[in-house]
């Protein structure tokens, strides 16, 4: 691993491809002769069916098929989407009502896909929907996050509560919290948003032979082969899942969606490949959301400001239905880091998971990880203020000690590395926070109001830490590497090459990288809490070593000498006493010459022992104008611990386009409904998405703290933009408003709230 310090900002390979209009999305690859697909979708947030009649849209010109759940059931496709549950803390099952693939019985969300259309054409298949006729008995719309109301699925949660889950010892903490010297105690909302993105999602289906192959624009294609194979009644080796290019994911894009397995089912009955595509206004109304949680918080400490406990009781909104992860996100995947980079262990996290006449809630770029340090960071910062001390000091006098690494987390993490201490140091200089006084000053004398929040992170990475990849050599002297992870825009093609060439020196531009499919790669995890590059480059040394394993003895034989003599120094294999010293790519041509077919493809799978944990310090600094309310994002300085980098000019742009999807929820986004459910904020006209010139240039540093977790001393990075994000940005806005009285301030803060939290009107609390 000595010749991982060649480490290089390089640029992306693939946007040449991107920029320049050959990039092959989903809504591209689908063959000239598909047919095409139009959901008809419920209009009413919460409704009993009285009938669908679908008789004049099968009649229609250019319909060959119009498909609702009694289709289905008459197909044979009974089974609901699926998602994990969770035990309740009294060790009792959470609810796991069905979530139909098309709606039968009940609608139970605006958006909710009732029955699926498919034409020749597009214009065909809208016009057809205009002709189904859908009569439903309106039901009150379960909005608020308490139990009671309408109930959504009377036999699985009469009352609207999914789950009642709890993690640690809550005696153990109400005892540290009584006998504290200080206890803050606050309200944290945690604004839904929609994930946007650039491109929506989308599928294409054929059948073929017996076999079904489904493209879709996702995260991974095992996840999505299994359940497909399952709903559908297919065998796994009938189902091959494609991926091609992707325009973002953000966990949004992982789970397979109620309009593929009709899209497949289609194909199939029909014999025609069938193409769909969402719009933006559908996107909005069907995709999967993110947050949409309150906390009441407590954190106490002694009288030298050190926390003895800590208690967050939360209430989520999983929306309609249980999603494939919405149980879990703000439940075990929040108690994470749930403590942060804090010495504490007297914790409580308690969560109520409430199901409401809204889209479900998902993943969406950090998933729990965000939410957690967002309330742990805001009420950090309020009790800097109520107890009348330096945030920074405060953050410092609490963190882990770097002597006490590796360090087992109240919630049962544990830290393999860490040292806070200094990367805040490094923080502070690259802010300058001994600048600020000076620019507060600035500010105050052009009439404005400025602020600066501090957010110190901690991220668990996730998902399966298991990965294979494969490494194939071609007869045109190239190489081919296949990865079970899938890039949604990460820069997934440039970072595998390039590592792979790091340790066997063949050429970067000599490698291919294939992924996102079912048929040339046996098992892949997917893409999704910043796992890839660590399982992924953690597989590729695997695969290497297996391939050098390989060589050895076939090279003895042509360079004359044992196998022990043998050593291969990452570019070239050497034996001492002999001149030949063949490359990779020259062994894999002398092997194809011999007819040692063998020889030619090596693939391995490996498991990384532990998680990794990036961690760093976010600094914002805004300022407001008082009169309008406006904010403004003046500064804003991030310095991270990744680790060792592959890539430090990829890793900064996951990092910029991570704090700017924290920022945006901040500053902007917001979900809103009306008392039945309705999506107010259904197009970009009614959806704020932050623009360019909403954010500064951001200023990105690392301070390496290498992780004994992988071989690679990696920490993932594709999330940590979004987990500190929000809380800096939310503790800067509540700096510059703390001076005139305001002391509660929650996201977004769009300048119509904040202009009401500043003149005390009753809406700054809604």
């Amino acid at each position: 691993m000595e010749k991982f310090g060649k480490s290089q900002p390089i640029k992306r390979v693939e946007d040449q491809r991107f920029l320049t209009g050959h990039g092959e999305y989903v809504d591209d690859i689908a063959l000239d002769n598909a047919l095409r697909a139009h959901v008809f979708r419920s209009p009413v947030g919460h409704g009993r069916i009285a009938a669908l009649d679908v008789e004049a849209a099968r009649e229609a010109d250019g319909v060959h098929m119009v498909i609702t759940a009694t289709d289905l059931d008459a197909a044979g496709i009974t089974d609901g989407i699926w998602g994990i549950t969770i035990e309740n803390r009294d060790g009792t099952p959470a609810a796991d009502p069905e979530r139909p693939i098309l709606a039968r019985d009940r609608l139970r969300h605006v958006g909710e896909p009732v029955a699926v259309i498919v034409a020749e054409t597009l214009d065909q298949a809208r016009d057809a929907a205009e002709l189904i006729e859908l009569d439903y008995d309106d039901l009150p719309a379960k909005m608020d996050l308490a139990p009671g109301g309408e109930p959504l699925h009377p036999d699985a949660a009469p009352d609207n509560r999914a789950f009642d889950w709890a993690m640690g010892d809550e005696d153990a903490c109400e005892a540290a919290l009584s006998r504290a010297a200080h206890v803050v105690r606050m309200r944290v909302d945690d604004n839904r948003v929609i994930v946007n993105s650039l491109e929506p999602r989308g599928c294409y289906a054929e059948w073929q032979d017996g076999r079904l192959h489904l493209s879709f624009n996702g995260q991974g294609v095992w996840g999505p082969k299994a359940q497909i194979a399952r709903v559908m009644g297919l065998e796994p080796e009938q189902v091959r899942v494609t991926t091609p290019d992707v325009g973002g994911g953000f966990g949004m894009k992982a789970p397979p969606y109620n309009e593929y397995f009709v899209v497949a089912h289609a194909a199939r009955s029909l014999g025609r490949p069938v193409r769909w595509m969402s719009e933006r206004t559908e996107a909005m109304l069907s995709d999967h959301a993110g947050r949409d949680l309150t906390h009441e918080v407590a954190l106490g400490f002694d009288a030298d400001h050190r926390i003895t406990g800590y208690r967050v009781d939360t209430r989520c909104n999983l929306g309609a239905y249980n999603s494939n992860f919405g149980q879990i996100i703000q439940t075990t995947l929040f108690s994470k880091v749930m403590m942060g980079t804090y010495d504490v262990q007297d914790t409580f996290l308690h969560v109520e998971g409430y199901y409401t006449n809204t889209t479900q809630v998902d993943a969406y770029r950090g998933a729990g990880r965000p939410e957690a340090i967002y309330v742990l960071e805001r009420i950090m910062d309020t009790a800097a203020r109520e107890l009348g001390v330096d945030p920074w000091e405060l953050r410092r006098r609490n963190f882990i000690a770097a002597d006490k690494f590796p360090y087992v987390s109240a919630t049962g993490e544990t830290y393999d590395v860490g040292d806070f201490a200094r990367v805040l140091d490094h923080a502070e200089v690259a802010a300058d926070l001994d600048g600020f006084a000076a620019r507060r000053k600035a500010s105050a004398d052009k009439g404005r109001l400025r602020g600066m929040g501090l957010a110190y992170y901690i991220e668990s990475i996730l998902g399966d830490p298991s990965e294979g990849a494969a490494v194939e050599f071609n007869e045109d002297g190239t190489a081919t590497i296949y990865v079970g992870t899938q890039s949604n825009g990460q820069g997934h093609e440039t970072v595998y090459a390039s590592f792979l060439s790091d340790q066997t020196g063949i050429p970067a531009e000599c490698i291919k990288v294939v992924q996102g499919d079912s048929d040339l790669i046996a098992k892949g995890g997917g893409t999704g809490g910043s796992r890839s590059v660590t399982v992924q480059a953690n597989a590729t040394l695997a695969t290497v070593e297996k391939m050098v394993a390989a060589f050895t003895p076939y090279l003895a034989d042509k360079m004359g000498v044992s196998e022990d003599e043998i050593s291969f120094d990452d570019e070239t294999f050497r034996a001492p006493g002999s001149n030949l010293t063949p490359t990779l790519l020259e062994a894999a041509e002398m092997a194809r010459a011999d007819g040692r077919s063998d020889l030619l493809r090596h693939e391995a799978r490996a498991t990384l022992p532990a998680r990794s944990y990036p961690n760093g310090a976010h600094v914002a600094e805004v300022e407001v104008d008082p009169e309008t309310g406006k904010v403004t994002l003046d500064r804003y300085t991030v310095v991270d611990d990744f680790g060792n980098l592959i890539n430090p000019l990829l890793a900064e742009g996951q990092v910029h386009g991570g704090v700017a999807q924290g920022v945006g929820q901040a500053l902007c986004e917001r979900v809103a409904f009306d008392e039945d459910g309705q999506l107010l904020t259904a197009t970009f006209m009614d959806y704020a998405m932050p623009r360019a010139d909403d954010l500064p240039m951001f200023r990105f540093e690392t301070e390496p703290v290498p992780s004994t977790a992988n071989p690679m001393g990696m920490k993932g990075c594709g999330e940590a933009g979004t987990v500190g994000a929000m809380a800096a940005t939310a503790n800067a806005v509540l700096d510059a408003l703390w001076a005139r009285g305001v002391r509660q301030a929650d996201m977004p803060f769009t300048p119509s709230r904040v202009w009401e939290m500043l003149n005390g009107t009753p809406e700054a609390a809604e």
